[in-house]
């Protein structure tokens, strides 16, 4: 298999990286656990170019019990169609890998360099190959990777983009739009995980939530808040300081932009007026950090 079939993100941990086992030890690094959080990221992007993604752990994940054929239109969403599901394998074969590039067994800690390969299987088109570039983005800048962000009053799952090998300046933000708006993939009806969309992300850049501030933020509302064995919308880190972040999801017609802006000032920051960014200015700045054109 030639070079040209594979694409490999370096990348270092500004945290520890929590993967965790069967155990919930997070001694060994688990890569299914750090593809999970990837894919997850992918999906967000892919709503918040308009296309629909499935929740794979959900009751209405793909593919569509009405297509047989995984070929057919309607079998599966477009992220399933790199990502794989039940009848349709995954396109790729994911590997972590130390900075001399052999594979990674333990756990990523804060500084360490760190390699992602994605090697075909099956072609990946273009266009998947710069979602997945943009994700990653997406996730050093203005998320976090890993099963827990929180361990032992710790925070985890922030790392920086060192080096990729694709180039992005190829790429047209219609052209993205585009290939996740195809009537090739199953089109699937608005469920409870559409929040999970960059549409409806928000990020503030170097503040954090002190753990008053941060309760006060989450009473706005018990979906924000979350329940037991369900995320809060809402995450802060104050470490690394020179990549400091707060970042949540809204949900339109529960809790709006606004909303939850006003409350950050009155309970956290009062001052807070350009750093809070919401879904289509950090999609743009996203882009155009990656050199995709408008």
């Amino acid at each position: 298999m030639s070079d040209k079939d594979s694409k490999t993100w370096t990348l270092r941990a500004l945290t520890d990286i929590w993967t965790g086992d069967a155990d919930g030890k997070p001694d060994r690094l688990i890569t299914t656990g750090l593809l999970g959080s990837i894919r997850w990221w992918f999906e967000v992007l892919v709503r918040g170019l308009g296309g629909r993604a499935c929740d794979p752990t959900s009751d209405v994940r793909c593919p569509d019990s009405h297509v047989k054929d995984p070929t057919k239109p309607g079998h599966h969403c477009v992220v399933c169609e790199l990502f794989g599901c039940t009848g349709w394998a995954r396109k790729f074969r994911f590997e972590v890998l130390d900075k001399s590039g052999l594979t990674r067994i333990s756990q990523i800690k804060k500084d360490d360099i760190f390699q992602l390969r994605f090697t075909e299987l099956r072609p990946i088109q273009p266009e998947e190959w710069a979602l997945l570039d943009l994700t990653l983005r997406l996730i050093a800048d203005y998320g976090a990777i890993g099963g827990k962000m929180t361990a032992k009053n710790t925070d985890c799952g922030l790392i920086r983009l060192e080096q990729d090998d694709l180039v992005q300046a190829q790429s047209r933000r219609a052209q993205l739009e585009h290939y996740v708006h195809s009537s090739h993939w199953r089109r699937l009806k608005d469920h409870g995980f559409v929040w999970a969309s960059l549409s409806n992300l928000w990020f503030v850049a170097g503040r954090f939530l002190n753990a008053g501030q941060f309760d006060a933020v989450l009473t706005i509302d018990e979906w924000v808040k979350g329940r037991r064995g369900v995320s809060k919308k809402v995450l802060s880190f104050k470490e690394p300081e020179e990549r400091r972040r707060t970042f949540g999801f809204v949900k339109p017609g529960t809790v709006e932009f606004d909303a939850i802006k006003k409350r950050l000032q009155e309970k956290a920051w009062s001052g807070l007026e350009a750093e809070f960014r919401r879904g289509e200015q950090i999609l743009e700045e996203l882009l155009r950090a990656a050199g995709v054109e408008s």
